[in-house]
């Protein structure tokens, strides 16, 4: 199963809209979201997706940690920031991180895509090289 975890306050809904949306055609995808309300609204997400508004300091990226399943299936982090370059590094599975900005730990730890500038198709490229079929 291929978990995807969305980080909505640090990246902007025009990269998480293209990736979320070939994610949404992924069979078993586990996708959960989190960020203040007003950046949740801006995208549509997945049928299925767990979306959890939270504000405050750190309080998104603590709902993601938590939400998060230490296995070794492949794990999609939309996200730039660094602190979730330590789940990155230890997670099991494969990593594909989708950023404009990723932090430097983010880029030791996963492969790196900004679909605003490259595109889906590297996105694609990862999901098929870690063995995930996208319908559609």
């Amino acid at each position: 199963m291929l978990q995807v975890l969305v980080d909505a306050d640090n990246v902007l809904p025009a990269r998480v809209q293209p990736v979320v949306d070939l994610l949404g055609r992924v069979p078993g995808v586990r996708t959960v979201v989190s960020g203040r309300a007003s950046a949740l609204k801006q995208v549509s997400w997945p049928a299925g997706a767990v979306v959890e508004p939270w504000s405050g300091w750190q309080r998104a990226d603590l709902a993601l940690a938590r939400a998060y399943r230490p296995d070794r299936c492949p794990l999609v982090l939309v996200t730039g920031d660094g602190d979730f370059g330590l789940l990155a590094a230890r997670h099991p599975g494969p990593v594909l991180v989708v950023s404009g900005a990723a932090s430097t730990a983010l880029h030791d730890a996963a492969t790196v895509v900004d679909p605003a500038v490259v595109g889906l198709e590297p996105v694609r490229g990862w999901l098929e090289a870690v063995g995930v079929s996208v319908n559609g």
